[in-house]
């Protein structure tokens, strides 16, 4: 029996990627749909090895990003 990976919740989705986790074929349809719902708006954030100073970097996006919820819950 074969789910239709597309009538699932993120949740399920998320459940049934850790069941099949072992199951490479499962498991890549399964990501491919959920990797798809994401929002193509969503910030991207380089990958820290990719970084001239990874230290420095992540700290400065995590400062943002606290400034930023921050900023939010002020305005609430």
């Amino acid at each position: 029996m074969t789910q239709d990976l597309n009538q699932l919740t993120n949740a399920e989705l998320k459940r049934y990627l850790s069941e099949h986790r072992n199951n490479d074929d499962a498991f890549h349809d399964a990501l491919q749909v959920l990797m798809s719902r994401r929002d193509p708006n969503a910030p991207r954030y380089p990958y820290p090895y990719d970084m001239v100073d990874p230290e420095r970097e992540v700290e400065a996006i995590f400062r943002a990003r606290i400034r930023q919820i921050e900023q939010d819950q002020s305005a609430d």
